[in-house]
């Protein structure tokens, strides 16, 4: 009988995550036996705790909202991306000679990169059309990464739209470190239309529903929108501002997407095995209730 590997996906609330439906697909695809992948509600209290647990049996953490800056300093290593992101959303680990040594990563950055491209590639017949003008909806640890990926895209100096200036420090340290240069505004809602309007590339991480205001005035005044919008969020979905992009013109990419795609990559990194991505796919749309092909 195989050994027991232990791999969890970590944060509060859980009880929502695809993670476990994803990783699971992938270790029956892979043909890993005695693999298994949980989810851990854990607070910022409960983490040091779980992190304490980490053994020889585990490969891995997933980590989620509200955890993903605190993890940071509880691992022996953070890789330099997360370092630069300011945020790890994926623990390693490896055996030493004493024991365990534990490394994060961020692999929401190879997922949004990989989501948007999909978009590209359903608006422009390619993935490789370079992305000039981008605006990132909302300024909290997504938006971190939301900046290195447009970055790796073409974009160093997209539009940053929040509600409150006062709250963006650490993102303006985190895009210093990456040496991109974002412009600031505050979100207005009237005239959002006219500012995405143009863009190549709008990746919203505002929260579940905060981004409803923008979809009541995109459909409110009509106007043209030409690019791919990418919503980090995927519950409810579809959301607000995504059926209102979609209906003036753009192109709509999930934020299942993104999901789907850092997990593939997770189980690269966890398993040493290349992540199964139809399989992982096909897994994704069953639980959310759309048709396989």
């Amino acid at each position: 009988m195989a050994a027991v590997r232990r791999a969890a996906v970590v944060g509060h609330p859980v009880a929502h995550s695809l993670s476990p439906t994803l990783h699971t697909a992938a270790y029956e695809a892979l043909g890993l036996e005695g693999w298994q992948y949980s989810a851990i509600d854990t607070t910022v209290e409960q983490l040091p705790e779980v992190v304490r647990g980490l053994d020889l049996a585990w490969a891995g953490l997933s980590v989620t909202m509200p955890l993903k800056h605190a993890v940071m300093g509880m691992v022996d290593h953070v890789d330099p991306l997360a370092q630069v992101v300011g945020a790890v959303n994926t623990v390693l680990v490896a055996p030493t000679r004493t024991g365990v040594s534990l490394t994060g990563t961020n692999t929401d950055v190879h997922g949004l990169v990989q989501a948007v491209r999909e978009g590209l590639t359903e608006r422009y017949g390619t993935r490789d059309v370079p992305v000039r003008d981008a605006v990132v909806l909302g300024g909290g640890a997504t938006a971190a990464s939301t900046l290195a990926a447009l970055g790796e895209l073409g974009c160093t100096a997209p539009l940053v739209l929040v509600r409150d200036l006062g709250r963006t420090v650490p993102l303006q340290e985190a895009a210093a470190r990456m040496g991109v240069t974002p412009r600031y505004e505050v979100l207005d809602t009237a005239t959002a239309p006219d500012v995405l309007a143009d863009a190549d590339v709008v990746v919203s991480t505002m929260p579940a529903r905060a981004a409803d205001p923008v979809a009541g005035s995109l459909r409110s005044r009509g106007t043209a929108v030409d690019g791919v919008l990418l919503d980090v969020v995927y519950d409810p979905r579809p959301t607000a501002v995504s059926q209102a992009w979609a209906a003036t013109g753009g192109t709509v990419v999930g934020g299942e997407r993104m999901l789907l795609h850092q997990a593939v990559e997770q189980v690269r990194l966890m398993t040493g095995r290349p992540g199964p991505v139809e399989a992982m796919d096909a897994a994704l749309q069953r639980a959310l209730g759309a048709p396989t092909g």
